[in-house]
């Protein structure tokens, strides 16, 4: 006699192996970076454009970085040429199809609203800001905030939301030290300020830090997650690691801004000065990136569900 098999009752839940139960991920520190991260690009405005002494520090900076721009320039060449529309266009795509292809379809369209955001925002902006009368030559018109900057840190941030989280430190220093390369090339080729690179670069943790937070939103009613899926040890160590750098690089900057000022301030333009300032800028620019990556990484970290 063959015994029949047994089915589960229709109301018991069958335990599913790849699965576990989540627990939703914390919005609010997104939702703070945003806000932080939007101050920051008007401050770097009011700073560095609305007043005389941040608009010299800026400029001279900017005449600095003519000195070794004809050794520097070839390197300085073949990052910025890399940055145009059908590249940012082409990332954007690449970077949904991974999302789609890892059955992460919010997550493709966090990628979409934080690139789209950024580089449209970074335009408007370009728009928006004036720049007074402050008694301050200009060598440019107003270019805050850089373009070819808020495209690299769209990138790589784009990138770090994107990949697997046991890839997210790598993703997170590659982007970094890209971004950077970006931002001072800016400067090597005359196009930009320090304070541009600076602003677009806020700019892009601004946008995700609300990317962020909506994929946090959306997905607070999914109430299980994959195992092996929690965010890794190294996250930390690598976030600690670049918000480090970024304040050690801040406090130079902050130092060699500081001289350079005394010397304009003594009616000093020289090469050490002007250098000095250039120097100064450079490192602002590391600072902010290398900080806004550490952020970044937390800040995933916190907005995402994690086991319960």
């Amino acid at each position: 006699m063959v015994t029949p098999p047994t089915f589960p009752p229709a109301t018991a839940e069958v335990a599913r192996p790849d699965v576990a139960p989540a627990r939703g991920g914390h919005i609010g520190p997104a939702l703070v970076v945003a806000f932080l991260a939007s101050a920051g690009v008007w401050a770097v405005w009011r700073v560095f454009v609305s007043t005389r002494t941040g608009r010299l520090l800026d400029e001279a900076a900017f005449e600095g970085a003519e000195f070794g721009r004809n050794e520097l320039w070839d390197a300085a060449e073949s990052v910025l040429d890399v940055i145009s529309i059908p590249f940012i266009i082409g990332v954007l795509l690449a970077t949904m199809l991974l999302a789609v292809l890892r059955r992460r379809v919010l997550l493709a369209v966090q990628v979409a609203f934080l690139m789209g955001g950024a580089n449209l925002t970074t335009q408007l902006l370009k728009m928006v800001f004036d720049r007074p009368e402050v008694g301050a030559a200009d060598a440019l018109p107003n270019s805050l905030p850089s373009g070819h900057t808020t495209a690299a840190a769209s990138v790589a941030a784009a990138l770090v939301l994107v990949v697997p989280r046991r890839l997210r430190p790598a993703a997170a220093v590659g982007g970094a030290v890209y971004t950077v390369a970006t931002g001072v090339s800016t400067l090597v080729a005359g196009w930009h300020r320090p304070s541009d690179a600076v602003a677009a670069v806020l700019v892009v943790l601004a946008w995700a830090g609300l990317a962020s937070a909506a994929g946090g939103v959306a997905a607070l009613g999914r109430g299980t997650v994959a195992p092996g899926t929690d965010p890794p040890r190294e996250t930390t160590a690598v976030a600690t690691l670049l918000l480090l750098a970024g304040g050690a690089a801040g406090v130079m900057a902050a130092l060699a801004l500081q001289r350079g000022l005394g010397g304009l301030d003594a009616g000093l333009d020289s090469t050490a000065e002007l250098l000095t300032a250039y120097g100064g800028g450079a490192l602002g620019v590391v600072a902010v990136t290398c900080v806004t990556f550490g952020v970044l990484l937390l800040m995933r970290r916190s907005a995402e569900p994690r086991r319960a």
